[in-house]
């Protein structure tokens, strides 16, 4: 298991919204694939949502340049 998804993991069990986002969106940053890069930054994008975060429209902004929003 990679550190990242260990660090995911570890946020997911102690409820850290703020840390998944990051995490999520470190994770879409990485990820080799398009596909990929939409899945994690479409979690980091909710997560954001409803935590009120203001990455939120930076991960908007990301996916919209997809075509994922």
């Amino acid at each position: 298991m990679s550190d990242l998804d260990a660090r995911l993991l570890k946020a997911h069990a102690i409820e850290d919204n703020s840390a998944l986002i990051g995490l999520y969106t470190e994770a879409g940053e990485q990820a080799p694939e398009e596909i990929a890069r939409g899945f994690y930054l479409t979690h980091a994008f909710i997560y954001a949502l409803e935590a009120g975060d203001a990455r939120a429209s930076a991960l908007h902004a990301s996916l919209k340049a997809m075509g994922r929003v």
